[in-house]
């Protein structure tokens, strides 16, 4: 890292931590416009496509902001289609990112069903790698990470600083309920995953994601039977 990559980044790091203090009690959209005018073309929404909550408010703070989705290669039909159909209806712009390799590359590699057998690995490849190299062109990214979505994800900041790609990580919508989600949804006609409608509460890759069953955790379908619980882009 240079002096001047050096100095931006302590600045970029302080100003999340200042932010976060700040706009703790602020709203999503107050969240997201701070964000938008500190950033401009220098921040993106990242999406899952489990729903288009995040990225239809930055849509209201900033027309045609960017938002990056992965597609891994082991996406639900229907994740794709809504993909689409926010690119279709939404005033933003939809950047996909895709892995180095195809499946069919990584399984010659690697051996098929990569994710039976090494889930972290196969995360790292689909995911996380493209990620990072997706997010070189921005200084800033939002999520749409709640608190009471699990316990790794309880104590997540509205502004914080992603250390480990040096950038500003923005989550408006890390105090919401998941009520305050299904209103927003239905006030705004905001579009979701179908997935969600069918006994999943949380959508990731097929081989990867089940239905729950009443009671569970909404993470509780993603890697099921295993000890895992996140793919590494947020920790």
């Amino acid at each position: 890292m240079t002096g001047t990559q050096a100095v931006k980044t302590e600045h970029l790091k302080a100003l999340a931590e200042q932010a976060g203090r700040d706009l703790e009690d602020a709203s999503a959209l107050e969240i997201l416009t701070w964000a938008t005018q500190t950033f401009g073309p220098r921040f993106c929404v990242t999406s899952s496509m489990e729903d288009a909550v995040v990225s239809h408010l930055a849509s209201r703070a900033f027309p045609g902001v960017d938002v990056v989705f992965l597609d891994t290669g082991y996406h639900f039909e229907e994740t794709i289609g809504t993909r689409d159909a926010v690119e279709a209806v939404m005033d933003v712009r939809v950047i996909t990112l895709t892995p180095r390799q195809s499946v069919a590359e990584q399984d010659a590699e690697y051996g098929p069903k990569l994710h039976d057998r090494d889930p972290d690995l196969c995360c790292a490849l689909r995911k996380v790698r493209p990620l990072e190299e997706g997010l070189t062109r921005y200084d800033a990214w939002a999520t749409g990470l709640r608190r009471e979505e699990s316990p790794t994800r309880a104590n997540t900041p509205v502004v914080g600083w992603d250390d480990k790609r040096q950038k500003v990580k923005v989550s408006p919508i890390a105090r919401w309920s998941q009520d305050e989600v299904d209103a927003y949804v239905a006030e705004h006609g905001v579009l979701t995953n179908p997935l969600l409608m069918d006994g999943y509460a949380s959508v990731g890759c097929a081989p990867c994601t089940r239905r729950v069953a009443a009671g569970e955790d909404a993470r509780a379908g993603r890697w099921a039977g295993r000890n895992k619980t996140e793919c590494g882009l947020h920790g």
